[in-house]
């Protein structure tokens, strides 16, 4: 107190009692307090008397969100999370009242998950948004969201989402424990932080949970039986486990009938494996042109420029990122002057220099286009990194190399565990029917079973 201008302290008194108001500058409603306050000051001693905080409790304090504590230091926390504490001179007890409010926007459609139709709501910063809005779409009693708080000085809130009924128990009491022994100072960086102390695979790309802004797709993997993780101050939700095959998925297949669906899911596999094979391929077949039949000759550069073309192949591809990286911190109006700087002013200009073949702008346009097409912005990263790891195999060893290559790449995704979840699931091991629901986007009616890989406690899907 009186070291920071923004922690406040009233010192008032009602029914000759002396109160103590304790709060933060920008959590605390106005209304409510000066309600509270208004109702107060009309009390007479006899109103308080004898039983204090139970009086104020059950009568006075008229709020929903009130309970008391004899912990100093839970009533610091509680101040600086936004709640206002309340102390009465003379008493053990102090009361808490949960009147606070964020600085926040209102939900609105995620930008890097958007449907033609579809609901335009969305996560926001604020956990107590977040958690209702799940809750709409499910009006479940065994649906528990579970709270602790991470960080010895950030104190970040945290909720634990899972239908008690359907869920593993083993994974929810997994996660919870994991949680409950992160030591760490603050959680600055909220979800991904998180995800570091919960997984620890540090230096693999590939993301070992799926993230969501869309309270519809938060829905459908609780009903499944993933179990999803909020962290106040991040619009994101973290889904565990997840697979290789969630990050390949996307709300609008489901937006659309089952055969539109089923194009579309084909149309981003296409995209993906674009973004991973075909400027490898194409540099192998532009190192070693026998390899391709006669008919398809035509896909080799047609003139070798003095720049080798595994250089200008990396040049690209950290072309590429810088603009994407540009593009991130250019102000919207902006950005389409960007574009064009970028494909005719950069682009052309190279070729005709002498930097780059026409092929290598092409065939490097088209991966990132793949890369963009990936529903999932972590695994689309991946792949760029799995990209050039297959490229540098083409350039130690052609066509062994990229063989050995992609044989390192598939055996690090097949070992890979997502909390006790085979990462290739259900690939590895095999497993036919969910296997053909990951290839065909199959009618919702006739998905009766949650996805067995989850364990879950009720694997039908089918109301009694």
């Amino acid at each position: 107190m009186g070291k920071s201008f923004d922690v406040i302290c009233r010192e008032l008194n009602y029914g000759g009692k002396n109160f103590a108001l304790y709060f933060v500058d920008g959590f605390a409603k106005d209304d409510i307090l000066n309600w509270i306050m208004d109702h107060l000051s009309r009390l007479e001693r006899k109103d308080l008397v004898p039983g204090t905080i139970d009086r104020l409790l059950r009568t006075h304090v008229a709020y929903l969100e009130v309970e008391t504590t004899k912990k100093i230091d839970d009533v610091v926390t509680a101040v600086l999370s936004g709640p206002v504490a309340l102390l009465v001179d003379g008493e053990e007890e102090a009361i808490l009242i949960d009147a606070r409010t964020y600085p926040g926007r209102q939900p609105e459609e995620p930008d890097v998950e958007r449907v033609v139709r579809g609901s335009r709501d969305g996560f926001v910063e604020t956990l107590i948004f977040n958690t209702a809005l799940t809750r709409r779409r499910l009006r479940d009693p065994s649906l528990r969201m579970e709270y602790m708080q991470v960080g010895a000085r950030s104190k970040t809130d945290i909720c634990i989402a899972y239908l008690e009924d359907v869920a593993d128990p083993e994974l929810v009491e997994t996660i919870r424990n994991t949680l409950s022994r992160i030591q760490v100072d603050g959680l600055t960086m909220a979800e991904k932080g998180l995800e570091e102390f919960l997984f620890r695979r540090y230096w693999n790309p590939y993301p070992l949970v799926r993230f969501t802004e869309r309270p519809d797709v938060a829905a459908v993997h609780l009903l499944e039986g993933h179990v999803l993780i909020y962290v106040d101050t991040s619009p994101s939700v973290m889904i565990t486990p997840t697979t290789f095959f969630h990050h390949v998925q996307h709300a609008e297949e489901y937006r659309q009938k089952p055969g539109v669906g089923a194009f579309l899911r084909w149309v981003r596999f296409l995209g993906i494996g674009v973004s991973l094979f075909l400027v490898p391929l194409w540099y192998l077949f532009a190192l070693e042109p026998e390899l391709l039949p006669a008919d398809l000759r035509f896909l080799g550069p047609e003139d070798v420029r003095d720049v080798p073309l595994l250089l200008q192949l990396l040049t690209a591809e950290a072309g590429v990122e810088m603009l994407r990286m540009a593009s991130i911190h250019t102000p919207s109006p902006l950005a389409t002057a960007l574009g064009l700087i970028a494909a005719v002013l950069l682009g052309e200009m190279a070729v005709k220099v002498g930097l780059f073949n026409e092929e290598v702008i092409l065939y490097v346009a088209l991966a990132s286009i793949g890369t963009f097409a990936t529903p999932s912005y972590e695994m689309g990263l991946a792949n760029k990194i799995s990209r050039l790891f297959f490229l540098a195999g083409v350039a130690l060893g052609k066509l062994p190399g990229l063989i050995i290559a992609v044989g390192i790449w598939f055996f690090m995704l097949a070992t890979t565990r997502s909390l006790n979840t085979p990462y290739m699931w259900p690939l590895i091991p095999f497993n036919g029917k969910a296997f053909w629901d990951v290839l065909v986007r199959s009618p919702i009616p006739i998905k009766t079973k949650r996805p067995r890989v989850l364990s879950p406690s009720d694997p039908d899907r089918r109301a009694e």
